[in-house]
């Protein structure tokens, strides 16, 4: 308790607060404010608002990639989200939360760049640098990197190529992981210790969990014009492997105040016990549900797990789970979660929302093993074959959701195989689900994307929105609520009728001359993007 009322405080320092939500132009200084703080204050305040921030791009890929949609009879003041007629006015919170915690970050990297006992926090910072502006990378192209941190020193910074921000990101990542490796059991240094609100301290964690991040960006860049160099670099992996866990933040969640699980109080209820502002609003699209009742797929296991009243063969009309089918709210009730109680007496329970004090999933092990799965078909034998990687990236998927609460416990082995026994037999002639039934190196891509699609269903939208620009799967046609996650109000005019990228914001185009202009929601894609939807 003590420790998170130190991170509340240490949120309201000008270096860690992004509430004024300006980007990286933050031109109105406080003299009352403080101006400094040591690293061991500074990480897991800025981890805590990654957290936090998490959920604006988790609501946005929810959106897009096809996973909610808008209630009957509930309004929404985002008639543009339906359109996809986006402007520098939509969106803005993806380009301004980042950048506010890239600042803090910054702060560490600066603040401890000659300082050597504080070498792991200044690591663990160039981690988060790196995972974040791969985030801003994927969605806006160019970026301010070389020069987009320095606050009021520069209010003009340059934008960077994407590309070239990319390989750099790659660097960053191998000289992270070099300090880590040399100073990880150092008795010299400052340990991560309790600041490490992800980890507790565990420097081979991070350094698995950097590669991971390096995996990803090296699997979204390889068929575009950084090609040679990702094939290059998937060969440069340090020797402690991949993170095949669930990487969660948690800085001490307490579901007593108002410093619960980011998600629960979005998406259940607040800490008082009223209704999260998205939690009666938003229903899963029929399309989702599609790969559960049988429509696309039938898995009713991992269906249960995350939907209410769930029946195979039913589809979400109005909320799924309010037990009289109309669009009206059943006050305290999650709209569609699993779960039966009201408002606080809410019990902790297996799912998506588990608990009011749950740790905040910011990247699955689901999605490790579909992106080594990914890498071994394209030819980079990191660690299993192709076909183990994508039964484990179904196994992960199912132990995330069996978790309840607080409790981490994974299913024993022979829980998991049994699910994905069960889940193979159940579809047993589609190799969506049955690897060994793939003919091509297109339906294993196919079948890799999409199980990844699924596991990332209401646990990382966004991660799942970039995967369908870069490869086009879950494959989609037509216009029918199973057959597409494209809004039926759309104005893109790509074949598949979604859009390909966000605007930079307005604040941006008016206080940056060097901002990219030109730019088209439905054509301008980023570098990566070579998929012809």
């Amino acid at each position: 308790m003590k420790r998170f009322l130190k991170l509340m405080v240490l949120l309201t320092i000008v270096f860690a607060a992004p509430s004024c939500k300006k980007g990286y132009l933050d031109i109105n200084e406080n003299t009352n404010a403080a101006t400094s703080s040591s690293p061991e204050l500074v990480l897991p305040a800025v981890l805590n608002n990654t957290a936090s921030n998490f959920i604006t791009y988790f609501n946005y890929g929810a959106w897009l990639a096809g996973y909610q949609a808008n209630a009957g009879g509930y309004s929404f003041s985002g008639s543009t989200y339906f359109t996809y007629n986006w402007n520098s006015g939509t969106n803005n919170g993806l380009f301004n939360s980042a950048f506010s915690d890239l600042r803090s970050y910054q702060y560490i990297i600066t603040s401890t760049a000659s300082v050597n006992k504080y070498v792991l926090f200044n690591a663990v910072a160039r981690i988060m640098k790196s995972y974040y502006y791969q985030i801003l990378v994927d969605e806006y192209g160019n970026v301010p990197y070389t020069e987009g941190l320095a606050g009021v020193d520069n209010l003009t910074p340059h934008y960077d190529d994407a590309a070239t921000v990319y390989k750099s990101l790659v660097s960053e990542i191998d000289a992270a992981i070099v300090q880590l490796k040399a100073n990880g059991t150092s008795t010299v240094v400052t340990a991560l210790g309790s600041a490490d609100v992800v980890f507790g301290g565990d420097v081979t964690k991070w350094i698995q969990f950097a590669n991971n991040i390096k995996l990803r960006i090296l699997t979204r860049a390889q068929d575009g014009p950084l090609a040679s160099f990702a094939t290059t670099a998937f060969g440069t992996f340090s020797s402690e492997g991949f993170l095949t866990e669930d990487v969660l933040i948690n800085p001490g969640y307490v579901s007593t105040s108002a410093r619960q699980n980011p998600l629960w109080n979005t998406y259940h209820s607040t800490y008082t016990g009223s209704n999260g502002s998205y939690a009666a609003q938003q229903i899963p699209t029929r399309w989702i549900f599609s790969f559960y009742n049988g429509t696309k797929l039938t898995d009713g296991t991992r269906g249960a797990l995350i939907y209410k009243n769930y029946a195979a063969g039913t589809t979400p009309i109005n909320q799924l789970g309010n037990e009289t089918n109309v669009s009206s709210w059943i006050s305290g009730y999650p709209a569609w979660y699993i779960g039966n109680a009201t408002g606080l007496n809410a019990p902790t329970v297996q799912g998506i929302l588990k608990s009011r004090v749950m740790g905040q999933l910011i990247m699955p092990a689901a999605e490790t093993y579909f992106l080594l799965a990914e890498a071994a078909l394209k030819g980079h034998a990191l660690a299993g074959d192709a076909a183990t990687n994508f039964d484990n990236g179904i196994k992960a998927s199912y132990n995330y959701l069996q978790k309840s609460g607080t409790t981490t416990t994974a299913a024993t082995p022979a829980v998991l195989d049994a699910y994905l026994n069960t889940y193979k037999a159940a579809n047993a002639t589609s190799y969506l689900v049955n690897y060994g039934l793939t003919t091509t190196a297109a339906q294993r891509l196919e079948a890799i994307i999409t199980q990844k699609y699924i596991a990332l269903n209401f646990v990382n939208g966004y991660e799942a929105w970039q995967e369908y620009k870069r490869t086009g799967y879950p494959a989609i046609s037509g216009t029918a609520a199973t057959t597409t996650f494209a809004s039926l109000q759309s104005s893109a005019t790509t074949t598949d009728r979604l859009p390909v990228r966000n605007l930079y914001p307005t604040t941006e185009y008016n206080l940056n001359p060097n901002v990219p202009t030109g730019l088209n929601v439905y054509t301008s894609k980023v570098f990566w993007d070579v998929n012809t939807n």
